[in-house]
């Protein structure tokens, strides 16, 4: 990740290019688009191509939503929404993101553990589907329908007895927060609430994965429990959503996710379920996976200064925007992202390099020991890479009262 060749690559900038560029912007533009830095720049042409060739490769009968929260900045929401097959939300205000595009309000639905009964209301009004992750949600929904005269949409969220291995993040198997026990579901069906429109299954066992084995695996016991479940439902379920799982690399040594066998195998598990049920779809459920990798984080060296022979750079952003870079956002071990000197991008003389923001805490750090432009000196651009999902909305910006970042679309 320390060669100039390979920074180049990383950006998908030409061979020789000297300067980082986006989609024919310059820094220098970019930066005066922003109109100031720090600012997260987001490439909607590079969004894009990677949604058209994970569809390009899918089989008819399997559709893909996008999951509001790894970036929900509307401009986004807006141009996502015009490629995928539906949104799903996990807030009141991302509700009111999905509804102001025109996706089909049936094809947005509602998921987290801790919904409130305000939350449901809205979902209910706005004819979007709730995904019901307690038997007390169950309540609330049946109760509410017959307050607002209006039959709540309902998925439940189905805690398996297995998990995805080699999870960024697992959120199923054993004892979880997230959704109703896979052994309940069926007394759940038997004392099923009359104004209830039952719409399917949500199976979301883990995410960060880029091992395609193992999201196959996961996918492959998420329908087989789904179909068993389905036999003792109150009707024909729409759909199986099986969640996502699809990671992006970010650290060394980590290579992309080969969606080619997952696709294939989705094929057969699409075959399978048109055996019971001719009109079931296969939903599946990513963020990361289509935004993570068409953000940039830029932020500028005010400082540069030498500590007992250690370089440092000193930044003016850094864990206040973008938490996960930081390593403070479920890292157990730091490790570095892709981050390059923005304009120096053929300096070959390198050396090991410490890159840290303004704030005063030994956490916030950008780069610890990374190969970089022995010249890189103030007034040039730090270029955070992977930076489009869980940066700008997921980072304490308010944290020692440091301006915000800025959030641009190109």
């Amino acid at each position: 990740m320390s060669t100039p060749s390979n920074h180049a690559r990383l950006a998908q900038l030409p061979k020789n290019a000297k300067s980082f560029e986006l989609d024919g912007h310059s820094l220098q533009a970019l930066n005066a688009l922003a109109g100031t830095n720090p600012f997260y720049v987001y490439s909607t042409t590079q969004i894009n191509h990677r949604i058209q060739n994970l569809k390009s490769k899918l089989p008819e009968g399997v559709d893909v939503h996008y999951a509001i929260k790894a970036n929900p900045m509307p401009a986004i929401v807006q141009r996502v929404s015009d490629w995928v097959d539906g949104l799903d939300v996990a807030s009141l205000k991302e509700l009111q993101t999905a509804i102001a595009t025109a996706t089909p309000r049936h094809h947005i639905s509602f998921a987290g553990p801790g919904k409130t009964s305000a939350e449901m209301d809205a979902a209910i009004c706005a004819g979007i589907v709730t995904i019901a992750e307690s038997e007390r949600q169950l309540d609330l929904l049946t109760e509410a329908s017959q307050r607002l005269g209006k039959a709540a949409k309902v998925a439940l969220r189905v805690n398996p007895d297995f998990q995805l291995k080699a999870a960024g993040m697992k959120m199923a198997g054993g004892a979880q927060p997230f959704g109703i026990d896979a052994e309940r579901i069926e007394t759940v069906f038997q004392n099923w609430p009359e104004p209830l429109q039952f719409v399917g299954f949500h199976i979301f066992s883990g995410s960060q994965n880029l091992k395609a084995d193992a999201i196959i695996a996961a996918q492959n016991a998420s329908i087989e429990l789904a179909l068993r479940l389905a036999q003792s439902a109150p009707q024909e379920p729409e759909w199986f959503n099986i969640g996502g799982g699809f990671g992006i690399p970010y650290f060394p040594g980590e290579q992309p996710l080969d969606v080619e066998p997952i696709a294939n195998n989705l094929q057969t598990l699409i075959d399978e379920v048109r055996q019971s049920y001719t009109s079931t779809r296969i939903v599946i459920e990513l963020g990361r996976y289509l935004v993570g990798e068409a953000g940039y984080y830029v932020c500028q060296v005010i400082d540069k200064k030498q500590s007992r022979g250690q370089k440092y750079l000193i930044c003016n952003g850094g864990m206040h925007h973008h938490l996960s870079l930081s390593g403070n956002f479920g890292q157990v071990i730091r490790k570095n992202y892709p981050v390059v000197i923005g304009n120096r991008l053929q300096d070959e003389r390198l050396e090991e390099t410490y890159i840290v923001g303004p704030l005063c805490t030994p956490l916030d750090r950008l780069a610890d020991k990374m190969q970089l432009p022995a010249n890189a000196d103030v007034g040039d651009y730090v270029v955070v890479f992977q930076s489009g999902a869980y940066g700008f909305s997921a980072s304490p910006h308010q944290f020692l009262s440091h301006p915000p970042p800025v959030e641009i679309v190109i």
